[in-house]
């Protein structure tokens, strides 16, 4: 969990690295993806470029620790609810099944659903709430 946070959210604040670990653990409860956190974080073209053997050297690790150990206590980022993918925040993609749910942290996280359902295609507000359960 500490990896995928880091890699993925380590300049972000606190709300941010939460929603990338909660999504990590979106992913872990779906059947579609492992079962496992290291699994999860492990798959190909997932996250980040090496997330599971780059060294992580930054005077962030204390904050990304923290926000780790929150995620495995159960601590979860409210307006993630289901989603299980997110990508760099202003990025715009040609896709129309993406439901963006909150952007945090510098990501846009987001929902994939039916394309006929989906109208939107920038990531709205809120960005940066802080609310977690």
């Amino acid at each position: 969990m500490e990896r995928a946070i880091f890699f993925e959210a380590n300049r972000s604040s606190q709300a941010g690295m939460v929603a990338v670990g909660t999504v990590v653990m979106n992913r872990v409860e779906s059947d579609q993806f492992p079962d496992t956190v290291c699994g999860v974080v492990g798959q190909k073209g997932q996250f980040a470029p090496g997330v599971l053997t780059r060294p992580m050297a930054s005077k962030a690790l204390p904050d990304v620790r923290e926000a780790a150990i929150a995620v495995l206590r159960g601590e979860r980022q409210n307006q993630i609810e289901n989603a299980m993918f997110f990508h760099t925040s202003g990025y715009t993609f040609p896709y129309n099944n993406m439901h963006y749910v909150l952007v945090a942290g510098g990501n846009a996280f987001y929902e994939k659903r039916k394309s006929a359902l989906v109208t939107q295609r920038v990531p709205p507000l809120p960005i940066e709430r802080s609310g977690s359960r």
